[in-house]
């Protein structure tokens, strides 16, 4: 007797499934082909997007060739980095402007620069390190014409400890107070990075070579 029902709750587990698949097997086969879909488009977007990384660093190390040639020609690799800067990935677009920046400035385009360096500082898809660099690149070309309290309110972030760029945020801020005549502020300063171990050598040679002109020593 136990086989009987067993075999009768088999059929009825058959039929049951049957019925199951009569109602909604359209959907279960939607279902896998959509997840069969995405599986492959998946692998499809991953393949699209190695290919466009290597088709950007391409570019990208193109224009430095171009940029790292007879200065008369480095302006060649303009085009090529805005076009990295407008269609690129976050770390491209930001390199290129970095790279572009430094070009314009080179040739005596100070304003063009000024605002590719404030475009990667304020982008907020931009490695944290790239945006502090083009703070400081700004900052540096502030030095002989800039509003020192909009320089020291740029460079405040970078002033903090742990920051890489501290030290060079440091040396412009003493050089802003040597071109606004304060010296006291300014010596202070190049003591400071005199004896700041974790200052380049030539930011401490340098702030060294000042003081000595300042009448000061480290």
């Amino acid at each position: 007797m136990p086989d009987i029902f067993d075999e009768v709750a088999e059929d009825l587990r058959a039929e049951r499934a049957q019925k199951l698949l009569r109602r909604y097997g359209g959907l279960l086969i939607i279902a896998a082909v959509l997840v069969i879909a995405g599986v492959g488009g998946h692998e499809i977007w991953k393949r699209y997007q190695a290919g466009e990384i290597a088709r950007q660093a391409a570019l990208f190390l193109e224009a430095q060739k171009i940029a790292a040639g007879p200065i008369a020609g480095r302006s060649a690799a303009v085009p090529v980095l805005e076009n990295l800067a407008r269609d690129g990935s976050a770390g491209y677009r930001a390199l290129s402007r970095l790279r572009a920046a430094a070009i314009k400035a080179e040739a005596g385009d100070h304003a063009s620069a000024a605002q590719l360096w404030n475009a990667v500082a304020n982008d907020g898809d931009a490695d944290p390190l790239l945006r502090d660099l083009a703070t400081l690149q700004w900052a540096t070309h502030q030095i002989d014409a800039g509003e020192a309290g909009a320089v020291d309110l740029r460079l405040a972030p970078l002033l903090a400890a742990g920051n890489p760029f501290r030290p060079m945020a440091e040396e412009i801020r003493a050089l802003m107070a040597l071109r606004l005549g304060k010296l006291d502020a300014a010596r202070e300063g190049f003591k400071r990075l005199a004896v700041d171990t974790a200052a380049p050598d030539g930011v401490r040679g340098r702030a060294n070579g000042l003081l000595q002109r300042l009448g000061g020593g480290a």
